[in-house]
């Protein structure tokens, strides 16, 4: 069985896409689509979205409002390759803001609509929070109920919680700066390999976020919306969603809620996956799953040059 896996912030890189959208006619038109929405849903004058991930600057590109929609249109174009040559998704996820793209490439909505809410998301998710104020960090090497105790002892009124739990040892705090802080030192009292600050530009997944999902919230329920052809396996419970209503709410509340990746990587694994393809910028993902389910297939496709080994190793 075969899942399609859609990575999340941090995986963009300028020049990302370029060589997708050069070599085939499928990625292309999927960024020339991306384009008319990504100007659609901003506000004045502005790069486009495709020049964006092709040239950069970097410092456009690393704004949350351009990587969410950047990070969405490079993976739903590579899919989009990978579909034209019959590899299709028998189930799929995605981390934080891939799980819009596992939504489009499921069928839930429309990749245009997409890339507006994700524009959306991205800025009322900088906006909950003024820069200097929010933090994450990456907690190495201690587990979920030891750093959840570090993020107790460590609060004081502030808020501090796991954001993203991407493996055994791998799992990423976030919320009020002094509360990070105090959280990184009392995680390496209890033990933490490594405890160290993210370049992030605001407190992702935590209760801070609240403000931005409860503007996101009106705007992803009133998408034309379908029941998705796969499931999709989603962030915030890592329950497989079925219906167009589950995977709408399942976007609303994780906004503010922990990606839960480990949990859902086993549950792709009981659902009978042995392949796991990565599918658009970075193979972050391909990494954690490696370290969840050891014996499955890790393939990624972010390249023309991985095509070949893909459409080989996911037969």
């Amino acid at each position: 069985m075969i899942a399609f896996l859609f990575p999340g912030q941090g995986s963009q890189t300028v020049g990302m896409g370029k060589a997708l959208a050069d070599a085939f006619p499928e990625a292309r038109a999927a960024f020339d689509e991306a384009d008319a929405a990504f100007a659609a849903a901003g506000s004045g004058a502005g790069p486009a979205l495709s020049a964006l991930c092709f040239e950069g600057p970097e410092d456009a590109l690393m704004l949350t409002e351009h990587t969410q929609p950047a990070i969405l249109t490079m993976s739903v174009a590579a899919a989009r390759v990978l579909g034209a040559r019959g590899l299709e998704p028998q189930i799929v996820a995605g981390h934080s803001l891939g799980e819009y793209s596992a939504n489009v490439v499921a069928g839930t909505f429309a990749f245009g609509d997409a890339v507006g809410i994700v524009r959306r998301r991205g800025r009322y998710m900088q906006e909950a929070v003024p820069v200097g104020q929010g933090a994450m960090a990456a907690i190495l090497g201690l587990d979920l109920a030891g750093v959840q105790r570090a993020c107790e002892e460590a609060a004081s009124g502030e808020v501090v919680s796991p954001a993203n739990i991407n493996g055994p040892d791998q799992i990423v705090i976030a919320g009020a700066v002094a509360a990070v802080q105090r959280a990184i030192e009392r995680a390496r009292a209890r033990g933490a390999k490594r405890a160290l600050p993210l370049p992030v530009s605001a407190p992702f997944h935590c209760a801070l976020m609240k403000p931005a999902e409860d503007r996101l919230a009106p705007e992803l329920r009133a998408l034309a919306a379908r029941d998705p052809r796969v499931a999709i396996v989603a962030n915030v419970d890592a329950q497989p969603k079925e219906d167009a209503r589950s995977a709408i709410e399942a976007l609303v509340r994780q906004v503010s809620a922990p990606v839960r990746w480990e949990e859902s990587v086993r549950r792709l694994a009981s659902a009978g996956v042995t392949t796991y393809v990565e599918v658009g910028p970075g193979r972050v993902l391909g990494g954690l799953v490696r370290k969840i389910h050891r014996d499955a297939t890790v393939l990624a496709f972010g390249q023309p040059e991985d095509l070949e080994a893909v459409l080989a190793g996911a037969k």
